[in-house]
């Protein structure tokens, strides 16, 4: 049904004044009620070619050479009004972040049914009563209730299912998913596949799924293509790919993955298979990089001889929803419950849970971000669970935080030079700007970065550029204690194999003790001493990785360990 031919894909930089080829002529074809992957890093040219089959890009900006067909009709000929008619009706799209996607003044069922009443020329009254329906469709909890919330009032995948219904509201022939499952919990991003390969099915609509995990990929694509620097480096059958894959970057994408099979000192990147000098099988490269038992058991012995560096003796972190007649509350979110456990010098704790569970809370009331109810906070030898903002401020040094999303806790304003600097002069360390400078210059080295970067502002790096930068920052102080707050989480896999190499050299550099969250396992698995599982504010399960991996005794557990991709 979809036939793309020699597809070439040009922007206008409007500071050079040039034109630049981002896609170079990529073929591809898909059948009705198939999917097709296409898997690449970030600037490979994937979501350039899903946004020209709809014609997505400003028209005075692009331009886009080449053949696309949807049957019989080439789309690339339609003028502005006749492409608006496939829109929708034929061709739909999920974009990768629903909460831009979605507009926060209108609530969920108005904005579905506002597509509806357009498209389909259907009064209020049915337009409302099909958006309950495809509500319930895309298995939304109370539909009605939906209808009538806003997107902030939902979690990541609700606001997810509400996008999905949105693109089917038309009956498509063809769905394209932009990264639909990016920064969503494993567990989550497993029944959203099974979500819309029951729907493909259901309705035999054709889907294009765009992702940068391979592991992803074989869960749901028939056929893939493999997208490097704007051109298709290999295709073929998912199978096919994922059992003997030939091109060298193919090769690094499936390796770079953390595997809970496996147990690696340092994560394989894409650029040990690209450098062809320095190419070398995956085979030898594991071999190189494994952990043997004897090691690990080493490891640990070092590690628990130790007094610990923090303490968490029964934390409780409660938020009162329920207040009563003189306004005491009756009712409360236990987002943290009652919790204990011990941290080690040069540990990496893990912790591991899906969106809810009170990991996060956590490391924010660790750090007194966020007060707790009762219980003892005691960090190297010291009582913390009550300290005044001074002593805060002084604990801060030892104490730091990498948080999920560094763009967003970077000053988009100052240069990133200046971000890392700024704490250094908040404590008064060094005598002078000169000496500080000097020391930035030094942290944005050990992050593979460099001086030139000093006077960039943080729009001007990539998600894993700006990762580094935000690691740099939290080593500025020399702390003893980091936390690292799902900071690998909406990275490209081959990226995150990078900052989770990084973090790993710089524990041994400088000693360094981190606790580590995420909701992937596999993730954890990997980085992790010790691993713990919540849900629901507990402790689920507490133990070894491999132990919880290979054993686990909560229902929970073995929840999340299914729904890792691929488990390859």
């Amino acid at each position: 049904m979809l036939k793309v031919k020699d597809l070439a894909v040009k922007f206008y930089n409007q500071e050079d004044k040039v034109w630049l080829e981002t896609v170079h002529k990529v073929s591809f074809s898909l059948e009705r009620g198939k999917v097709l992957g296409i898997v690449g890093e970030s600037g490979s040219g994937k979501s350039v070619t899903s946004f020209s089959i709809m014609r997505l890009h400003d028209s005075k900006n692009t331009e886009i050479n080449g053949q696309i067909d949807l049957d019989t009709v080439n789309l690339l000929e339609l003028s502005d009004q006749d492409i608006r008619k496939y829109r929708g009706n034929k061709i739909a799209m999920i974009f990768q972040e629903p909460m831009t996607s979605l507009n926060p003044v209108f609530t969920c069922g108005e904005q579905v049914l506002e597509a509806i009443m357009l498209h389909q020329q259907v009064d209020k009254q049915t337009a409302k009563a099909q958006t309950i329906a495809l509500f319930n469709e895309v298995q939304l909890p109370r539909p009605e209730s939906i209808f009538e919330s806003y997107p902030h009032q939902l979690s990541g995948g609700q606001k997810q299912r509400v996008m999905i219904a949105m693109a089917l509201s038309c009956n498509p022939e063809l769905l394209i998913a932009d990264e639909p499952t990016t920064a969503l919990d494993v567990t989550v991003q497993k029944t959203i596949l099974q979500l819309l390969l029951r729907l493909k099915t259901e309705r035999n609509m054709a889907m294009i799924f765009i992702s940068h995990d391979l592991g992803l990929m074989s869960e749901i694509a028939d056929e893939l293509l493999v997208m490097y620097k704007g051109d298709i480096v290999e295709q073929g059958s998912a199978k096919e790919l994922f059992t003997n894959p030939q091109h060298p970057y193919t090769k690094g994408l499936l390796a770079c993955r953390p595997s809970p099979k496996r147990l690696l000192k340092k994560l394989p990147t894409v650029a040990d298979f690209l450098n062809e000098d320095q190419a070398v099988g995956l085979q030898h490269l594991l071999a190189a990089n494994s952990i043997t038992t004897e090691e690990i058991a080493s490891r640990r012995s070092k590690l628990y001889q130790q007094n610990p560096i923090l303490k968490v003796q029964d934390l409780c972190t409660w938020y009162p929803i329920k207040k009563g007649l003189f306004g005491k509350a009756t009712d409360f979110v236990k987002a943290v419950d009652h919790v204990s456990f011990e941290v080690f010098p040069g540990e990496t704790l893990g912790l591991v849970g899906e969106s809810g569970c009170g990991k996060t809370t956590l490391g924010r009331t660790i750090l007194r971000l966020v007060e707790p109810s009762s219980g003892k906070l005691i960090f190297d030898g010291k009582d913390i669970t009550h300290l005044g903002k001074n002593q805060l401020r002084a604990l801060r040094r030892d104490i730091q935080i990498i948080f999920q999303d560094p763009y967003s806790s970077l000053n988009p304003k100052i240069t990133v030079g200046q971000s890392i600097m700024e704490p250094l002069v908040v404590h008064g360390i060094f005598e002078n700007n000169i000496q500080r400078k000097e020391h930035v210059i030094e942290l944005l080295n050990k992050v593979n970065l460099g001086a030139e970067h000093f006077d960039r502002y943080p729009h001007e790096f990539s998600g894993g550029q700006r990762q580094r930068i935000v690691i740099a920052r939290a080593l500025a102080l020399k702390p003893k204690f980091i936390i690292c707050d799902e900071s690998v989480s909406a990275l490209d896999v081959s990226v995150q194999a990078q900052v989770l190499n990084l973090l790993r050299d710089l524990q041994e550099e400088f000693g360094l003790t981190y606790i580590f969250i995420s909701h992937d396992l596999a993730v954890v698995k990997h980085i992790s001493d010790r691993m713990i599982i919540m849900n629901k504010g507990k402790i689920e399960e507490f133990g070894y990785p491999e132990e919880i991996y290979h054993n686990p005794k909560a229902a929970y557990t073995k929840k999340l360990i299914d729904a890792i991709p691929g488990n390859i």
